[in-house]
C-alpha cells in the first residue's frame, strides 16, 4: 500500500492528465469542458489570491498520506515552537528531485505539523504553470498548494489569519528550485542561495519571520546523471530551464516490482528539520529597503541552515560524501 500510494503521487499529474483526455473524448462533456478550460487559463485567480480557497483539511488529513510518509519513512522536527501571533516563510532545502519530503511535511498532515506548530497555517508554494493544468489544478488546492509568484505570496502573508494581516500564516518555498535539482546528487548537499534573494526582500516587505528548514535525505532519494560528467546535456537541461522555467533532470531509483530501475524513490530515510525562526523587521516600501539589511538577514539565514547541518549531519547524514555547500 505504501508503494502504491508513492507511484500515485509521483504520476499525479500524469493520472489527472489521462482523466482530462478521456473525458475530451466523451462529447457529452464538451459544453462543460470548454468553459473550465477558458477559466482556469484566463480568469481563475485561487492560486494566487491568498483566500486559501479550495483547500480541503480532510483531504490533507486522509490516512493514505500516513501510509506516504512511512514509505521512506519521512519525519518532521522542530527546533523550537513557534509563536502564532507571528507570520512565517519556510525556506526548504534541498530541493531533491521531486520534493517528497516538503510535500509529505507541508501539504500534508502525516508528519504532524499542526501539532507541532499550532495555530499556523502553512502554504507549499509551486509552480504557477500547475495550475492551468485541467483536473490536477483542483487536486493542488485541495491539498493546500498556492503559486510561488509573487502576488500570491504576498497576498498570503498580507490576508487572512487572525488578525485579517496575514498573522499566523506560513509559506514554503523551495528556495533553490529547479536549479538546485541538477545538483541533487545522494550523500551531498549543494545548495543554490548565494544569490537567492527574493525571499529575503519578500520577508522584509511582509514582516514575515525567516525559518530555514533542512530536509536531511531528500537528494538520497534518486541517481541522477553527473552534470560535471556530462557537460553537454546539462546545457540542454540549462537551455530548457530558461526557456520553459523548469528543468528535466536524467535521474532513475527503483522500480515498483524491482529494486534495479525505475521511477519510484528509494526507501531511505527522510528527516525534515524545522530551525529557528529568524526575526524580520518589517519595510513596505521596496525603495527604501536597505541593501545591508538585507545580506545581514541572509547571512544570519545561512548560518542557520549551516547550524542545522552541524547539529544533525552526524545522526541524519551518516553517509555523506562531503559538506554542505553554498553555491550559485
Amino acid at each position: 500500500m505504501q508503494t502504491f500510494v508513492v507511484l500515485c503521487h509521483t504520476l499525479t499529474i500524469a493520472i489527472f492528465l489521462t482523466f482530462f483526455f478521456f473525458a475530451c473524448a466523451l462529447p457529452v462533456f464538451w459544453p462543460l469542458l470548454f468553459p473550465y478550460l477558458v477559466y482556469i487559463s484566463l480568469f481563475s485567480s485561487s492560486a494566487t489570491s491568498g483566500t486559501l480557497s479550495g483547500r480541503s483539511n480532510f483531504m490533507r488529513s486522509l490516512p493514505i498520506w500516513s501510509l506516504y510518509a512511512s514509505y521512506f519513512p519521512a519525519c518532521l522536527h522542530r527546533s523550537e515552537a513557534l509563536l502564532p501571533t507571528r507570520k512565517y516563510i519556510f525556506g526548504y532545502h534541498p530541493h531533491g528531485i521531486i520534493s517528497h519530503g516538503a510535500f509529505a511535511a507541508f501539504a500534508t498532515e502525516a508528519l504532524g505539523f499542526s501539532r507541532l506548530f499550532p495555530g499556523i497555517t502553512n502554504t507549499l508554494l509551486t509552480l504557477d504553470s500547475n495550475f492551468r493544468i485541467p483536473f490536477y489544478r483542483e487536486y493542488a488546492l485541495a491539498m493546500g498548494l498556492a503559486s510561488v509568484s509573487r502576488e500570491s505570496c504576498e497576498n498570503l502573508l498580507s490576508k487572512g489569519g487572525a488578525d485579517g494581516e496575514g498573522m499566523g500564516r506560513a509559506i514554503t518555498i523551495v528556495i533553490g528550485g529547479a536549479r538546485e535539482s541538477l545538483d541533487a546528487l545522494p550523500h551531498s548537499l549543494r545548495l543554490v542561495l548565494k544569490c537567492r534573494k527574493g525571499f529575503i526582500k519578500l520577508a522584509i516587505r511582509t514582516g514575515a519571520d525567516l525559518v530555514p528548514v533542512l530536509a536531511f535525505g531528500e537528494n538520497d532519494l534518486y541517481e541522477q546523471v553527473r552534470s560535471d560528467q556530462h557537460p553537454i546535456i546539462h546545457k540542454l537541461q540549462m537551455l530548457i530551464k530558461r526557456t520553459m522555467g523548469f528543468t528535466i533532470p536524467l535521474f532513475h531509483a527503483r522500480g515498483v516490482f524491482n529494486y534495479d530501475v525505475g521511477l519510484m524513490p528509494y526507501r531511505r530515510p527522510l528527516n525534515i528539520v524545522v530551525g529557528r525562526p529568524i526575526q524580520v523587521v518589517q519595510q513596505r516600501d521596496r525603495d527604501k529597503i536597505d541593501e545591508t539589511y538585507i545580506d545581514g538577514l541572509h547571512a544570519k539565514y545561512i548560518q542557520e541552515l549551516r547550524r542545522l547541518w552541524e547539529q544533525y549531519k552526524d545522526v541524519f547524514a551518516k553517509d555523506r560524501i562531503s559538506e554542505i555547500e553554498i553555491v550559485a
